[in-house]
């Protein structure tokens, strides 16, 4: 029952995100779908600049501080809550816009937008659907790296409460994020960081106070499919309490109607997590690119 309930939740994912390339944005085209590197001729000239561009963006694919305009549609599902043994699915939507200050600096925000649907965990808990609360990110990165090759960015983070009852914390918070990278030989390694204070919000929900921490490295192959290990760990100072899931990703730079785009798939395993939490997940991630 568990395994058809996984089966079709992928299928569905897998069918909105092509619905949404198709209506959306434009392009797609079910017989037009090949891998970024494809070329229309047998040597140099416009394929080899294609294959270029598509390397370039595959490397962009992973700096979450690239100059790039991505919108990412990011399904997730986990499994194991609760005595129910219950699944919760969230789909992230979280463009990444990046704006020039100047001949220095760029400006980078990244929004997450949440939209959930949580089973219920037990007896006398309903299962809820909603708008979780959104992350925003904003980094100023330099838009060279350093003299040894490393690229960071730091700046605010901002947590609004904008879910519904039952799947938002009711409180607005910030503090700082950071992240530093370095990309060499196809491999992108780093890590990603914030901390989020609660300063306001219903007195009667418990405050925030979480760091979150991003390790990460990922390998692009020349074919432009990108493996990735990271782990997406939080911990909740208040309860002293670990959440930390270890993902790997799969990821196909390909191009639909001549426009790229990034499919993922991947799984992961909670090494920590709370009493009630889920013991694994799965992702099927879906980035529409906008090369300027």
């Amino acid at each position: 029952m568990k395994l058809n309930r996984i089966l079709l939740a992928l299928s569905c994912a897998v069918a909105a995100s092509t619905a949404s390339a198709q209506t959306d944005s434009g392009f797609y085209h079910p017989f037009t779908l090949a891998p970024a590197d494809a070329s229309s001729s047998g040597g140099g000239g416009a394929g080899d600049d294609d294959k270029a561009a598509a390397a370039e963006l595959a490397k962009k694919l992973s700096n979450p501080v690239a100059s790039l305009i991505s919108v990412p549609i990011q399904n997730n599902w986990d499994f194991g809550y609760g005595s129910a043994d219950a699944m919760r699915y969230t789909a992230n939507v979280q463009p990444v816009i990046p704006f020039t200050l100047n001949e220095k600096w760029n400006l980078i925000t990244r929004t997450i937008v949440p939209l959930i649907y949580a089973e219920s965990t037990g007896p006398g808990v309903s299962s809820k659907t909603g708008l979780g609360d959104i992350v925003q990110s904003i980094w100023f990165s330099p838009k060279a790296p350093t003299a040894s090759g490393w690229i960071w960015g730091a700046g605010p983070v901002l947590l609004y409460p904008s879910g519904t009852d039952g799947l938002s914390g009711h409180k607005w918070g910030a503090g700082p994020t950071a992240l530093v990278l370095k990309q060499e030989n196809g491999w992108t390694y780093g890590a990603l960081f914030n901390h989020i204070w609660s300063y306001a919000g219903q007195g009667s929900n418990p405050d925030v106070n979480a760091t979150f921490m991003q390790p990460f490295v990922s390998f692009t192959t020349k074919k432009f499919t990108t493996y990735t290990l990271n782990t997406e760990s939080t911990y909740d100072w208040d309860n002293s309490q670990w959440t930390v899931p270890v993902n790997f990703m799969v990821a196909q730079l390909v191009k639909i109607g001549g426009k790229p785009v990034q499919f993922s798939l991947g799984a992961r395993y909670y090494a920590e997590k709370p009493d009630g939490g889920p013991d694994w997940g799965m992702r099927f991630a879906v980035t529409f690119l906008f090369p300027k």
